[in-house]
């Protein structure tokens, strides 16, 4: 018998610079604080009744290692009866602990579940203890290029020469913007889980908003930025995500048992789908995913009316929004900016999308569907659809 998945709900906490807000703090401890600010907000799902806990890390090592679904799970205070698991596919983590959950939700098998994901690049920067098998490169089964995310934007700057650097950079600065407006209007804030944080000069504090964000950008002082992976290239710091430490988390739940307990319901699962590209070009993974997505739920591009894409770099983003024929500033992508200004810490961002669309999906009732999507380091791509609850044709 299969069932409707529904987002119950989704929370973060804030993002910090990789090192810097969250130096004295460990990944699992910023991992527990969020589980249970995410439970503390929805006091009608009892943790006794959670099927599963899956958490996602890229780097499952140190303060990320040892099975983290399972471990944060116990140190949260959700009861030892509840299962938990870790995933890694990178950059998706978080997303596709979402999708296996939904899954087995689908299945009939879970009711309720919890997915998550958190990375501390501070304490494990990318690629930390990884040995990637010299064959890769022997072989030629992929260049050096498909090894270093930044060089891979590069490729993307090669394969479609019209979407420029200042394109890219115009972009980046809307990023920071949309953002910054957010921020103003308390958008982003109601969802973030304040983190205790510790600092060996200052001692302990609170961490309640992300650290990231640049308002003051500026398109000149973008043009003026270091190109770090290519002499004269068009990929820099001020368009591409940071290198960032964070966390976050969602309830997931069939549709009957969401109302059956009263529990609110934020967005509803419609498809899902993953995809692999040449891995030198990994940020145009997006597009097969979506493509893939799109059939799958029987829908068209044009049925989309929020689009909530990662902004890994912002050739990423336009390359995914040049294919569909969405313009650079159309004001359905990524309406409270993304992951250029907040930051991007790696195996978390897939729910922070999927949080960013629900509260749109809130301001948007005549949006019946919306997608998030991301690419993923060694060549793929992830894309969910949703459906909004909110949903009232013609408002």
């Amino acid at each position: 018998m299969s069932s409707r998945v529904v987002l119950v709900d989704a929370v973060r906490s804030p993002f910090g610079k990789a090192g810097s807000l969250y130096q004295g703090t460990r990944a699992d401890d910023i991992m527990v604080r969020v589980l249970r600010g995410l439970l503390e907000r929805n006091p009608k799902v009892d943790p006794k009744s959670i099927d599963d806990v899956a958490i996602a890390a890229a780097s499952q090592v140190g303060d990320q290692g040892m099975n983290i679904g399972r471990s944060v799970s116990l140190l949260a205070g959700i009861p030892n009866t509840v299962p938990g698991y870790s995933v890694d596919r990178w950059c998706a983590g978080a997303m596709t602990a979402v999708t296996t959950l939904a899954g087995a939700i689908a299945l009939g098998q879970y009711d309720i579940a919890i997915a998550g994901g958190v990375e501390h690049m501070g304490n494990h920067p990318m690629g930390d203890l990884m040995d990637p098998n010299p064959r890769y490169l022997a072989e030629k089964l992929v260049d050096q290029d498909a090894l270093a995310m930044g060089a891979t934007a590069e490729r993307l700057h090669d394969k479609f020469p019209h979407l420029t650097k200042e394109r890219s950079d115009k972009y980046a600065l809307a990023s920071q913007l949309k953002t910054a407006a957010a921020y103003e209007v308390q958008k982003i804030q109601r969802d973030l889980i304040p983190v205790a944080v510790r600092s060996l000069e200052l001692g302990y504090g609170l961490a309640t908003m992300d650290e990231g964000p640049r308002p003051q950008t500026t398109l000149e002082g973008l043009a003026g930025l270091k190109t770090p992976f290519r002499p004269q290239g068009r990929v820099t710091a001020g368009n591409a995500s940071g290198l960032n430490d964070g966390a976050t988390a969602a309830i997931l739940a069939s549709e009957e048992k969401a109302l059956e307990l009263g529990l609110g319901i934020k967005a509803k699962l419609v498809s899902f789908a993953f995809a692999g590209v040449e891995p030198e070009i990994m940020g145009y993974g997006p597009v097969p995913s979506t493509i893939k997505a799109l059939g799958k739920a029987g829908l068209k591009i044009e049925d989309i009316g929020l689009f909530e894409v990662n902004e890994a770099f912002a050739i990423q983003v336009l390359s995914f929004l040049d294919h569909f024929g969405i313009a650079d500033d159309d004001s359905r992508v990524n309406i409270y900016g993304g992951a250029i200004a907040v930051g991007h810490p790696l195996a978390s961002s897939g729910i922070r999308l999927i949080l960013n669309l629900a509260r749109a999906f809130e301001e948007h009732p005549e949006v019946q569907y919306g997608l998030t999507t991301m690419c993923i380091g060694l060549g793929m791509g992830g894309t969910v659809i949703w459906e909004n609850p909110n949903f009232k044709k013609g408002a």
